[in-house]
């Protein structure tokens, strides 16, 4: 019987032919890695359960600050400095304030590949699906046991296959837009512990940043991953940025694979969608709620903190502005994408509309970098996630840098 794609590579990781939903296996960790939250807890537990050899592979092994970075409170940089000294005692890279989002920064460093398997302290690490990889978030104890022995263990999940047919007509509609589209349809937890592996030409055609787009939102979908069959063109643009740290293949699923479900959805007529606070599954179109007033926008964040997704702002922020007591934060994923700006004319075009543009990191998604939202303030956001309290005491809607950059424009949420 075929394999799909993350039985393909559960199978490959755990030594075994083949694999079926529901085996539970013991699996070979390419790459581990934590952060700056959840990265102290990390080398505690290690320091208590594994003090003689508490790193197995560290040339597998990385740290990323990316929350709270550079540290604005005292408890944060107390906890980013012991990881430091942990980090240099046993020759563990380290990507420190700066460098950005550690999963996009992976990816560009070369760090993950297609068909690889990594494991962080990040609930978005099945960002990774956008690359043809197995990527996962795990609690303080399970990343400190992948540190010290290099392997987790894992129940393989069932996969779902998506055929997307059609493009959209509508040419503001995004893969942010697509993503809420399956946030609308499936809601938070109408796959439950599956894999999606999409298919179709929409899905082909989109880049490295549109691919990570979607694959990011699988955590608001409840979903153990989205994983995105890798092209050539994405290939080519991984080697592009990067040459890999490792030898990789990518994975494709068999012809005759098993899925425990099949469907197809047909996105020719999708137009611009908008989450609704307080869930990400409470998706409206933005004609629905069109003369929302907002307050404050932020574009960033792992979900669409590219510069394609800031591009896409800047051009309709340097022809329409930005409206009079709106706030505009922008915030790049990593630190080559600040640079792509820089050398562009989209940070100029940003700066003289009045936009704040920040240092690369998690920023509007974390508590601290870029400001958060007071009582009665209405955000739209490009980040992931919208429950009450998570960017402070207002209100945020999840959007696409489109939808968000004419909001900014005009205070309101609007479509032309």
């Amino acid at each position: 019987m075929g394999q799909t794609i993350i039985e393909k590579i559960f199978a490959a990781k755990s030594g075994k032919t083949s694999v079926s939903p529901g085996d539970v296996l013991w699996i070979f960790v390419d790459v581990r890695s934590a952060r700056d939250f959840g990265g102290p807890n990390v080398v505690k537990n290690l320091e208590k359960y594994f003090p003689n050899a508490p790193v197995i592979d560290p040339e597998r092994t990385v740290f990323t600050f990316d929350t709270v970075s550079p540290a604005n409170n005292i408890q944060y940089a107390e906890n980013q400095q012991k990881v430091r000294q942990f980090a240099r005692k046993f020759g563990i890279p380290l990507y420190d304030a700066g460098h950005g989002i550690g999963s996009h920064v992976l990816i560009e460093e070369g760090w993950v590949r297609p068909g690889m398997t990594v494991v962080g302290t990040d609930s978005h690490y099945n960002i990774m699906g956008a690359i043809g990889a197995f990527g996962q978030g795990m609690g303080d104890r399970d990343i400190a046991f992948a540190f010290a022995t290099g392997k987790v263990w894992f129940e393989v999940p069932p996969t779902v296959r998506i055929n997307v047919e059609g493009f959209p007509k509508n040419e503001l509609v995004t893969p942010k837009d697509f993503v809420l589209f399956l946030l609308k349809k499936f809601g938070s937890h109408g796959l439950l512990g599956r894999v999606v592996e999409l298919y179709g030409d929409y899905i082909d055609s989109l880049s490295l940043a549109g691919r990570i787009t979607v694959a990011s939102m699988a955590t608001e979908m409840a979903l153990i991953s989205i994983i995105i069959p890798p092209t050539k063109a994405l290939l080519d643009e991984l080697s592009k940025l990067s040459p890999p740290k490792w030898e990789f293949e990518p994975v494709y699923a068999d012809l005759d694979a098993k899925y425990e479900d099949e469907i197809t959805l047909n996105i020719t007529e999708l137009e611009p969608l908008i989450a609704a606070p307080y869930s990400p599954d409470n998706v409206h179109t933005v004609r629905e709620l069109a003369g929302t007033k907002i307050d404050t926008v932020f574009i960033g964040s792992c979900t669409n903190g590219r510069f394609e997704d800031i591009s896409a702002a800047a051009d309709i922020i340097s022809t329409e502005g930005i409206a009079e007591g709106i706030t505009m934060k922008v915030v790049p994923a990593t630190r080559r994408v600040t640079g792509e700006l820089l050398l562009s004319s989209k940070f100029r075009a940003l700066f003289e509309a009045g936009a704040i543009v920040s240092h690369p990191a998690c920023a509007g998604c974390a508590q601290g970098q870029i400001g958060m939202t007071g009582t009665g303030e209405v955000q739209v956001s490009t980040g992931n996630r919208n429950f009450r309290g998570k960017q402070g005491a207002g209100q945020t809607y999840l959007a696409s840098p489109i939808t968000a950059a004419l909001a900014a424009a005009k205070g309101k949420l609007w479509l032309p």
